[in-house]
C-alpha cells in the first residue's frame, strides 16, 4: 500500500518509457546515455505515483445489531473490521474515507480518530441500512460492510455509480450463525430489532425451507451484482475469526492496485 502508479507518466520514482525529445523539453530531462545509441535524443519518463484513497460504509441499521449469542453484534463487528482496515490504511499511507463523514478522505491520525467517533454515534436509524448517497473520489477503492438483508435498490445504484466512476472494491456480507442456519423450532415470536415487526408462529421449523431459500437468493443477486460491476464479494460469520475476515480484505484491496 502506499504510493500507486496511475499508469501513466508524472511525478514518481519507477521508470515508465522514453520518448522522443520534444522542442521546449530542458537539456537536464533529456537521457544522454539512451540517446547515445543512436542519432535521436530521448527523454526518460517516470511513472506517476499517488496515494489512492480507501471509501468505508458500515451499516449501522437496527438489523445488525443482532446477535444471537454470546457473539458480537454484527454492527460491532463491522465497525471493528472497518476501523482497522482505516488504520492499515492510513499507515500505509493511503487516504481512508468514512460514508458517514461529509468530510473528504484523508490520512494522518487525526482521521481515524474522526473515522472511529463517527462509527460509534447513535441515534435513530431505520430497520435496515442503504449506502449513502455520496460520490466516491475517481479511481478509488472501496469495502462495504452489512448484512444486505434490506432493499437491495439503493446498493444497485451505489455500485453502478461507483463502477461509472473507476471505484472497484468489496461486498462483506456480516451475518450471525442464528441467520444461516435458521435454528428455531415450535412456537417462536419473531421480532425485529427496532421492535415494528412481530410474528409468531407455533411451528417455526416449517419455515427454515423458505428462509434459506430466500436468503440464499439474495446471496446470489449480491453476487451477481459484484460480478456485473467489476467488484468482489465475501461473507463473514460473526462466530469467525475477525482477523481471517481482515487479512481476506485487505488482500482484495492490495490486488485493485
Amino acid at each position: 500500500m502506499g504510493e500507486h502508479g496511475r499508469k501513466r507518466a508524472g511525478a514518481g520514482d519507477n521508470f515508465w518509457q522514453y520518448r522522443p525529445a520534444q522542442p521546449g523539453d530542458a537539456r537536464r530531462a533529456i537521457d544522454w546515455r539512451q540517446s547515445a545509441r543512436g542519432d535521436d535524443h530521448f527523454v526518460r519518463e517516470t511513472e506517476w505515483q499517488a496515494a489512492q484513497t480507501v471509501m468505508l460504509w458500515v451499516d449501522d441499521a437496527a438489523s445488525m445489531r443482532f446477535s444471537g449469542g454470546k457473539r458480537p453484534s454484527k454492527l460491532r463487528r463491522a465497525q471493528t473490521l472497518a476501523l482497522a482496515l482505516a488504520v492499515l490504511a492510513v499507515k500505509g499511507g493511503e487516504r481512508a474515507g468514512l460514508a458517514q463523514l461529509a468530510e473528504p478522505p484523508k490520512g494522518g491520525r487525526g482521521q481515524l480518530i474522526r473515522i472511529a467517533d463517527a462509527l460509534m454515534e447513535g441515534g435513530d436509524v431505520p430497520e435496515y441500512g442503504a449506502p449513502r448517497p455520496q460520490v466516491m473520489p475517481m479511481g478509488s477503492r472501496a469495502v462495504f460492510l452489512s448484512d444486505f438483508l434490506g432493499d437491495p435498490g439503493p446498493l444497485t445504484d451505489a455500485l453502478t455509480s461507483a463502477a461509472d466512476r473507476g471505484v472497484t472494491g468489496t461486498l462483506l456480507q456480516v451475518l450471525d450463525p442464528d441467520e444461516e442456519a435458521f435454528p428455531y423450532d415450535g412456537r417462536t415470536v419473531f421480532e425485529s430489532m427496532s421492535g415494528a415487526v412481530r410474528f409468531e408462529t407455533l411451528k417455526a421449523d416449517r419455515l427454515r425451507e423458505d428462509y434459506l431459500e430466500r436468503l440464499h437468493a439474495r446471496r446470489a443477486q449480491l453476487r451477481d451484482l459484484c460480478a456485473r460491476t467489476g467488484w468482489r464479494f465475501q461473507l463473514h460469520h460473526t462466530d469467525a475469526s475477525p482477523e481471517a475476515a481482515l487479512l481476506a480484505l485487505y488482500t482484495a484491496l492490495e490486488k485493485r492496485r
